[in-house]
């Protein structure tokens, strides 16, 4: 199922990515600056939903993407798409 190509939206996904990367190591950094815990949990929250946010926008955008070409006869089987829905959807 893995597959070559990129999308669009996958150079901004590495634009969020990069930016929870640093974040990431700031929050790092306060751990041995002996930051409260509320600051390290919200700062945590905050890689967090970056990240899931770029997953989210990823899913997104296959599903918009690919299994629309494969619906639409351009790529795949529609058995083919089904299962690669199935798939990327237990990443939700």
């Amino acid at each position: 199922m893995a597959q070559d190509h990129v999308h669009k939206t996958h150079p901004n996904i590495v634009k969020r990515l990069k930016r929870a990367e640093g974040h990431l190591r700031r929050v790092i950094e306060m751990f041995g600056e002996d930051r409260s815990c509320l600051d390290l949990a919200q700062q945590l929250h905050a890689v967090e939903k970056a990240v899931g946010e770029a997953k989210r926008t990823l899913i997104h955008d296959h599903v918009d993407h690919c299994l629309d070409a494969a619906a639409n006869g351009n790529r795949k089987s529609s058995v083919t798409a089904v299962d690669e829905f199935k798939a990327i959807s237990k990443y939700l």
